[in-house]
């Protein structure tokens, strides 16, 4: 018997409007895995994409009261840049130090 998998259901916008999925992220036994569609014919589009990703994700945070969004903004691209320009694993989701 096969686990699982717990899908998030598609956004609001979607499920009334339409559209196209252009990234779908799971984490399965610690590794992350994804599909993706090119979707967009400028790639610094897609740092658009990361970077209004990133800001949700802080707000949730800020939401849950976990922190304030800022410091949780600042802590996301910190650790993004890092990654950037040095990967520390290939798709491996740990402990951050």
């Amino acid at each position: 018997m096969t686990a699982a998998y717990d899908a998030l259901q598609p956004p609001p916008g979607a499920r009334d409007k339409g559209g196209i999925e252009v990234l779908r992220v799971g984490v399965v036994e610690g590794g992350l895995h994804l599909t993706l569609r090119r979707a967009f014919n400028d790639p610094r589009a897609w740092g658009i994409l990361l970077a209004d990703v990133a800001r949700q994700v802080a707000r949730v945070y800020a939401q849950e009261g976990n922190a304030a969004e800022q410091p949780v903004a600042e802590q996301i691209r910190d650790a993004f840049a890092a990654e950037m320009n040095a990967p520390v694993n290939s798709g491996t989701i740990g402990p951050i130090s």
